[in-house]
């Protein structure tokens, strides 16, 4: 990993990505599945502001753990229609831009990846 960004600049990027979340969320009814969009839009919103709030009280490699331990716990729905499980694929591409704003090494993103559940471990 690069050098990692300070807390206050950690806020600063989630902030903007925040922002850009809400326009989506806002132009939800433009689009051909609404509803998805605005679930997709809103888990991303709440992850950034999870991550934002834990970079005010904690260090910035605490926060990338956190994110990582996040990225975990997702299930895979990769195979799954584009409009299917809209909150699970909103968070990942949350926690996914994250990892690029901090300049994650993409090994450790693949290892996280890995370790992450299939779909069906959930129904168990």
């Amino acid at each position: 990993m690069k050098e990692l960004m300070g807390s206050e600049e950690i806020v600063r990027g989630l902030k903007h990505y925040r922002r850009i979340a809400k326009q989506d969320l806002l132009r939800a009814d433009e689009s051909s599945h609404p509803e998805e969009v605005r679930r997709h839009a809103e888990a991303r919103r709440a992850v950034y502001t999870e991550l934002a709030e834990c970079a005010e009280r904690s260090a910035p490699e605490d926060v990338v753990a956190a994110a990582l331990a996040l990225y975990r716990e997702l299930p895979f729905v990769s195979g799954s229609g584009d409009t299917q499980y809209p909150d699970i694929r909103g968070r990942e591409n949350a926690l996914e831009n994250f990892f690029l704003m901090v300049g994650l090494d993409p090994k450790l993103r693949r290892e996280a990846r890995r370790e992450r559940p299939p779909l069906d471990a959930l129904a168990r």
